[in-house]
C-alpha cells in the first residue's frame, strides 16, 4: 500500500482505504493503545515491535518510556540489555507516581519533535484517563507528529480517541531451529479490534530477530488468511 495516501486527521477515510488489511511495515497510527495481561510482558513488547518495524529502523532519536506506580510494580523497568542494540542507549524512562503525573509527561514528550516516539504503561482504568485526556493525547500526537504507543495494563476496553487499539496476549513459540531445548523466538496474539483505517481483524505476530512477521488468522470471523513479513527491520531482543 502507498502510505502517502493515507488520510489526515480530520479527513474522511476512503471506503477502500477503509478496508486495507494491516500488515507489517506499514506506518504506525499516532496514537495506539494496546491492551494486556499484567502478569505477563506482552504489551510493552508488541509496543516496542510496532514501534520499531514502523519507526525506529532508520530513526536515531531518543525514545520517551513513562511508566505510572501501578504498571511499575506490574511488569518492572524496561531491562536495557534486553532491548535492540539499536535502541537500549535511546530509551529516556520515568516513572510517574500517579496517573496524572504519566500523562502529563506523555503529553509533554508528545511534543517534543526531537522523540523518535512515546511509549507509556497504565495500569487499570484510572478516573483521570477518561476520553477528554485521551482526546489530548491524540491532538499533540497529531499536531507534532510523534507517534504514541500507551499500553493499557489490566484494564477494561473504555472511551477512546485512539486511532488503532489492540489486545494482545503471549503466544506459542516456533520450536528453535537447532537445539529444541532452548526458548523460543517471541509471539504473540494480536486482535486490532478498532481502527480508523484498516479492517479490524487478529493476527499471530512473531519476532525472529530480524523481521516482524504476521500470520492473519482465518479462523476470525469476516476475515480472510494473510502472511505478510516486512525486512530488515530489527525487534525488541529477545
Amino acid at each position: 500500500m502507498n502510505m502517502s495516501v493515507l488520510p489526515k486527521a480530520g479527513e474522511l477515510v476512503p471506503p477502500a482505504l477503509r478496508a486495507a488489511r494491516w500488515s507489517p511495515g506499514l506506518r504506525c497510527a499516532l496514537h495506539s493503545e494496546i491492551f494486556a495481561d499484567g502478569c505477563e510482558a506482552s504489551g510493552a513488547a508488541v509496543a516496542l515491535a510496532l514501534a520499531l518495524d514502523g519507526l525506529l529502523t532508520e530513526d536515531a532519536r531518543s525514545v520517551l518510556w513513562v511508566q505510572d506506580a501501578p504498571s511499575l510494580r506490574l511488569t518492572g523497568r524496561p531491562y536495557r540489555p534486553g532491548l535492540s542494540a539499536r535502541l537500549r542507549d535511546r530509551v529516556i524512562h520515568v516513572a510517574a507516581a500517579k496517573p496524572e503525573d504519566a500523562l502529563f509527561a506523555l503529553e509533554e514528550g508528545l511534543r517534543c519533535r526531537e522523540l523518535a516516539c512515546v511509549i507509556g504503561e497504565i495500569a487499570g482504568n484510572p478516573r483521570v484517563l477518561d476520553f477528554t485526556a485521551s482526546r489530548r493525547l491524540s491532538l499533540a500526537a497529531e499536531k507534532h507528529g510523534v507517534p504514541l504507543f500507551l499500553v493499557r495494563l489490566d484494564a477494561a476496553r473504555d472511551l477512546s480517541s485512539a486511532r488503532m487499539r489492540w489486545q494482545v496476549r503471549a503466544a506459542p513459540s516456533l520450536p528453535p531451529r537447532w537445539n529444541a531445548q532452548a526458548p523460543g523466538k517471541p509471539a504473540w496474539h494480536a486482535e486490532l479490534f478498532r481502527t480508523r483505517t484498516h479492517t479490524p481483524g487478529e493476527w499471530i505476530l512473531r519476532d525472529d530477530g530480524q523481521v516482524l512477521a504476521a500470520e492473519r488468522l482465518a479462523s476470525a470471523p469476516g476475515h480472510g488468511d494473510l502472511a505478510a513479513a516486512a525486512g530488515g527491520r530489527s525487534l525488541a531482543a529477545s
